[in-house]
């Protein structure tokens, strides 16, 4: 489970980790307060989403009047599907200079993981591996601090802030352990005035481990079209690409997705229809995906509790009730795999048996634009 920006503050803050003055402003009345009490700030949108910045999710205020017209245009507004009803108006920082510092969780290892970087405020994906330095825990040791002194030596740094950054590790882990989270990051580790200051943070706890945090504030994850797919009974992940894929089980589903990049094309969602998913929510599913307006649209289907015949009635039923005005490339087979074939046929619609070409196909299609 993510926790919003906010909360990530609080629980580093609770642990003596320096962060900036902020406060939560839910009206605009409310962002006008705070800088009035902090000074000039940055408006932060309140969404479990990466890349507010450039999608206009952080703005920034000299003064209060500023800073009520940016709330009042902010609340509301929509940020890569996830709509804005909270800020987080946090003091400007003058910053030196930008670290990045997580603990997470080494699968393969089975042990935790430390991981920090001298190039801060990027995300750690786009940090070329020679800039990261990574130390694994002993779990049965925990974090002491000769650990944070070999991770800052190794960063190179020296004096005060060698000595912030040994302290703020053994803190972070604290977190990390105390809390059963999955992640603690602060990207950026700001230096300000020559001291080490939290300008970001990210809290993922585990879910399984929810039941001994009776505490902890539970944030209903995902944007407005996952929640719909989501009501229906189905697994549903947006992407960013143009194809919107249905497939029936996990495991199909992302090996469609994985198809769809190996031949160059952008996976718009990752839609899991289930193994036995009757005609009506699969129909359901797939309108979700036609009002998505991708380029194309590919079913993905190998029936083993799931019907074929099933899966081709729901597709005529989007087509003859909503309409699929894109590229439609459907896959289909397995069990009534022939009946299905016949239903689809009789409207017009051929369909693949093997994926590779299905999948070709779509992105063919998809970069034609048709």
């Amino acid at each position: 489970m993510k926790q919003y920006e906010y909360m990530a503050k609080l629980a580093l803050k609770a642990r003596g980790i320096p962060i900036p003055p902020g406060q939560v402003a839910d009206t605009p009345e409310e962002a006008r307060a705070a800088v009035e009490a902090i000074g000039p700030a940055a408006l932060k949108a309140q969404v479990l989403v990466g890349g507010r910045g450039k999608a206009g999710g952080i703005r920034f205020a000299q003064t209060p009047q500023e800073a009520y017209d940016l709330a009042r245009a902010m609340l509301g507004m929509d940020l890569k599907g996830y709509t804005v009803e909270r800020l987080y108006v946090e003091g400007k920082l003058s910053i030196e200079r930008e670290l990045y510092i997580s603990v997470t969780t080494d699968r393969n290892r089975k042990v935790p993981l430390v991981m920090a970087s001298t190039a801060g405020g990027m995300e750690i994906e786009d940090v070329s591996d020679d800039l990261i330095v990574r130390q694994w825990v002993n779990p049965r040791v925990g974090v002491m601090p000769y650990f944070g002194r070999e991770l800052a030596h190794k960063l190179g740094l020296e004096g005060t802030l060698a000595r912030e950054f040994a302290d703020l590790v053994v803190k972070l882990y604290q977190i990390y352990h105390q809390e059963d989270a999955e992640l603690v990051e602060i990207n950026p580790l700001a230096v300000v005035n020559g001291h080490l200051v939290a300008a970001d943070a990210r809290l993922n706890l585990d879910d399984s481990a929810l039941y001994r945090h009776p505490e902890v504030t539970r944030v209903e994850e995902g944007s407005a079209l996952e929640k719909k797919v989501h009501e229906i009974g189905l697994a549903y992940v947006e992407l960013d690409g143009d194809i919107a894929i249905m497939a029936n089980g996990a495991g199909m589903a992302m090996a469609t997705v994985d198809a769809i990049q190996y031949f160059g094309g952008k996976p718009a969602n990752f839609l899991d229809a289930g193994g036995g998913a009757s005609v009506e929510p699969t129909a359901q599913a797939l309108g979700v995906l036609v009002s998505m307006n991708p380029k194309v649209i590919f079913v993905n289907i190998f029936g083993g509790i799931t019907r074929c015949d099933d899966v081709a009635q729901a597709i005529l039923q989007v087509k003859r009730t909503q309409g699929i005005p894109v590229p439609l490339v459907v896959r289909l087979v397995g069990t009534n795999e022939k009946e299905g074939v016949r239903l689809l046929e009789q409207e017009g619609i051929s369909a693949y048996s093997d994926m590779a070409p299905a999948a070709k196909r779509a992105v063919e299609l998809a970069g034609e634009g048709r």
